[in-house]
């Protein structure tokens, strides 16, 4: 369990530096330079996912029972899983309404993702895990939402054609993960 808890530090932490220190961020680039500041950023996050990834793994052989969710549950984690992948897939569409919108859909898809794992899975682990990241992704959603106010960031009205492809995309996505990735990656089947 400890693995998991420092990959989460580090990798959440790395992301959460815009959160609670943009002045030093916005330092460290001037200092490093831009490219420099982004090799370590990229490195410690890099690190942090691989000890959640193997924490996580190791903290499953020995799970610790916190609640046990009704199966209803697993129904509705399909459902916001599905939401979560039109969300990440509108982040990458460009000109697309969801993104003109929400403006910060992968944060809101990271969001509802963690929220449906919360509400499927009841180990100690899957607390940390998926509670931290929709902590973070709360607490990420405000401070984007606060420097787009305070930079007078605006979104540009998005087109129906591109609107269309990232539901698309998004909905191939979850098909390809939901019926078939998860299992080979994580050894759980979200419909088996």
């Amino acid at each position: 369990m400890s693995l998991l808890i420092v990959g989460l530090i580090l990798f959440l932490g790395m992301h959460s530096v815009r959160i609670v220190a943009e002045p030093w961020r916005r330092a460290m680039i001037a200092r490093l330079g831009e490219g420099a500041w982004k090799g370590a950023y990229s490195l410690l996050s890099a690190a942090g996912l691989a000890l959640i990834v193997f924490g996580y793994g190791q903290a499953r052989l020995e799970p610790v029972a916190l609640w046990d969710p009704p199966v209803a549950m697993r129904h509705l984690a399909s459902l916001l899983t599905l939401v979560a992948f039109l969300l990440l897939a509108a982040a990458y569409v460009p000109g697309n309404q969801i993104k003109s919108r929400l403006h910060h859909p992968m944060v809101l898809g990271v969001k509802t993702w963690a929220l449906a794992h919360l509400l499927a899975n009841g180990t100690l682990a899957d607390l940390l895990l998926f509670g931290g990241f929709l902590l973070w992704a709360v607490a990420d959603f405000r401070a984007a939402r606060l420097r787009d106010r305070a930079d007078g960031t605006v979104y540009l009205a998005g087109h129906a054609g591109r609107t269309a492809a990232a539901v698309l995309i998004g909905g191939a996505l979850w098909a390809l993960f939901a019926f078939w990735a998860h299992a080979a990656l994580f050894g759980v089947r979200p419909f088996g």
